[in-house]
């Protein structure tokens, strides 16, 4: 997989990976694969003889090659995100230990650049592909890759080290697992009460906020408990019900922490996820919004 990224990083690969329906409306457009664009950015079925013979070599060495009928298909997707290369699954994400990447990533990674500061030991939860945390990896002095997924730890090994970063990766429930000092707590959970249970969308509780909720508590306590504080950044959903944001509402009794010396809650974005609007969880919601959490805390 390593030298796979390598030889991608050599062709200066890029590719920014889109909503899964937009995804689905450019693969109906029935195009031959040949490119590494083709095939490890829109997950194309492809002639083996169709692709540069080093290209499939490399995917044949590192096992992700897939026989779909008389053709092949990546099961691994590379996206790109600040210069950096970023291993994720393959295209339709319908497993339950699937790792996503995709417009989220993107506007968390905005998010990150803004609010991080100049942290020194950043902790990243449910770390997913790594994105957050390599991100930053230039900010801080250490950097620790936490998820609850293996598949999702197995990725993000392999993209800090196409980073060259030397990140400390643990399975981890939420901080359970994470040991030492932090001064800066990142996460961008999911947030949708998804009924296949998969990890990478189901965020548990009504309308998926429990664990965007959870993490937020355990963080401020977390950093509470430090010798300097610190900081915690969280990048979420939100269902609106009669103009309600739910899960404002739930994390207000959290954010009167006497130790809490500012909190910021916005809207990044006020609709996303419409089509979920349609499913039997979502009858009482207006619309799912993407908002953001910056909290600081003394210890």
């Amino acid at each position: 997989m390593l030298e796979l990224g390598g030889y991608l990083q050599a062709e200066r690969y890029e590719f920014v990976t889109v909503t899964p329906t937009s995804h689905a409306r450019v693969l109906a457009r029935q195009r031959t694969a040949r490119t590494a664009r083709d095939v490890l950015g829109w997950n194309r079925a492809f002639e083996l003889k169709a692709i540069p013979r080093r290209l499939a070599d490399l995917m044949e060495a590192a096992d992700v090659l897939q026989v779909d009928g008389a053709l092949h298909r990546s099961r691994v997707r590379f996206s790109t995100l600040d210069g950096l290369l970023f291993a994720h699954s393959a295209y339709p994400t319908h497993d339950g230990d699937a790792v996503f990447f995709g417009p989220d990533t993107y506007r968390f990674a905005a998010l990150l650049r803004r609010a991080a500061g100049e942290p020194s030991r950043v902790v990243d939860i449910g770390c997913g592909s790594g994105a957050g945390g390599l991100v930053l990896a230039a900010r801080g002095r250490s950097l620790v890759l936490a998820d609850i997924n293996p598949e999702a730890l197995a990725f993000a090994r392999i993209n800090a080290a196409l980073a060259n970063v030397d990140a400390e990766v643990v399975e981890s429930d939420v901080l359970a697992n994470v040991t030492g000092h932090c001064d800066l707590i990142i996460a961008n959970p999911p947030y949708l009460t998804d009924g296949a249970k998969r990890a990478y969308r189901d965020g548990q509780g009504p309308y998926g906020t429990a664990l965007s909720i959870r993490i937020v508590r355990d963080g401020i306590e977390r950093l509470r408990r430090g010798a300097g504080g610190g900081r915690l950044i969280l990048y979420s959903g939100a269902a609106i019900v009669d103009g309600e944001d739910q899960l404002l509402a739930a994390l207000q009794p959290l954010l009167t922490d006497a130790r809490i010396t500012q909190s910021r809650y916005a809207e990044i974005d006020p609709d996303v996820f419409g089509e979920e609007l349609d499913e039997r969880a979502y009858q009482e919601v207006e619309r799912i919004a993407v908002v953001s959490l910056v909290v600081d805390v003394r210890p």
